[in-house]
């Protein structure tokens, strides 16, 4: 999981480095916006928790270095971080933002340089990966990371439909609201399934992601709703009336 953009060489140099450490693995790339830890960090968690090999790795690198506004020495960053689930899932991310937050899980700092290259998560990070799913112990302290965002717009699919972190219905079912993102306000009508609603019209419903309990979602039926709202960034506020 990075921000390095979708086909772009970082991710095919990523997966070299990969494939030489861990020759037997399979690693499937998952692209996110430039610096977006929110986006990352839905990700992290969805893959984390949803089925699959207990024997996974979810590791993801989006490291705006925002941590300090000061000129950085050797290209030093974020701390790389990591957390095995109960069951069994290794998670390893840059703990940057939220990357690590939706887990809502102790993570802890791994014992790896934070600097020495600007491409970490190429020639520096890998081989951590590698020795923590052989075992090695290389987790120190724990870190502190913020809670994830609450009523917002943390993912945007393929077909413009907007993930939330409403986990709630707003309204009964049925009702008509208004919701608000951003500068951008738009009808809609919450239903128990996205598709719950005439074609052309907005529906707020649980969708097809979360872990738990269902994160809703905005769809547009026929249409695109992150166009209707004018292409929203995670992490914006989803407000309803």
């Amino acid at each position: 999981m990075a921000d390095y953009g979708a086909g772009d060489l970082a991710f095919a140099e990523v997966r070299q480095r990969f494939a030489k450490l861990m020759p037997h693995a399979e690693t499937t790339a998952v692209p996110v916006r430039p610096f977006d830890t929110v986006g990352a960090g839905f990700c992290v968690a969805q893959l984390a928790f949803g089925e699959g090999p207990a024997d996974r790795i979810v590791y993801a690198n989006v490291a705006p270095r925002g941590d300090e506004d000061d000129p950085r020495a050797d290209n030093a960053g974020e701390p790389l971080s990591a957390c095995r689930l109960p069951s069994g899932v290794l998670v390893v991310g840059v703990a940057a933002g939220y990357c690590m937050s939706f887990l809502e899980v102790p993570v802890r700092a791994v014992k790896v340089s934070d600097a020495g290259s600007q491409f970490r998560s190429r020639d520096v990070f890998p081989a951590a990966v590698a020795e923590l799913a052989r075992g090695a112990d290389l987790l120190g302290a724990e870190l502190t990371v913020p809670p994830p965002p609450s009523r917002s717009v943390v993912w945007t699919d393929g077909y413009g439909n907007l993930k939330t972190s409403w986990h709630e219905p707003p309204a009964p079912v049925g009702s008509a609201v208004r919701v608000r993102i951003g500068g951008v306000t738009q009808s809609a009508v919450v239903s128990d399934g996205v598709f719950g609603v005439p074609s052309g019209t907005m529906s707020f419903a649980p969708g097809s992601s979360g872990w738990g309990k269902p994160f809703y979602e905005l769809l547009l039926r026929g249409g695109n709703a992150a166009a209707a709202f004018g292409g929203p960034p995670n992490g914006s506020k989803v407000e309803v009336a």
